[in-house]
């Protein structure tokens, strides 16, 4: 098997990254499968739109499962999570790319609000 710069760039990238920077590579990756499934749906490529919306759909499922109900804020972001997925699925079914805007409203939110804790953070874990 061939060496891949590239592959081994990505992998180090993940496994020397600080919680808060892996959070960061999960909304980067949402938006990026919705915009790629947005692209999909106006070019009428439903198995393209389908599994990049699926894509998205699991790094929200994942960021779900990892809050931290010790923290209040945790609720409010399971609700707006549990929003985002509904409305991925919506546009699943739909193939709307319509409702995919919507979700990249919230998740290009979530994403420069994240940015703006991590440059705003003291804490060297997070």
């Amino acid at each position: 098997m061939a060496y891949n710069p590239m592959a081994a760039y990505g992998t180090n990238k993940v496994t020397t990254a600080t919680p808060a920077e892996l959070t960061l590579m999960l909304y980067e990756g949402a938006i990026k499968f919705c915009n790629i499934a947005q692209m999909a749906i106006e070019k009428n490529d439903y198995e393209k739109a389908h599994i990049n919306i699926q894509k998205a759909r699991n790094i929200i499922v994942e960021l779900q499962s990892t809050l931290n109900f010790d923290y209040p804020v945790a609720k409010d972001f399971d609700v707006l999570y549990t929003f985002i997925f509904d409305k991925l699925v919506a546009a699943n079914v739909q193939k709307d790319a319509a409702i995919l805007d919507e979700v990249l409203v919230e998740l290009r939110e979530i994403r420069d609000i994240w940015k703006q804790i991590m440059k705003t953070t003291k804490d060297p874990r997070f």
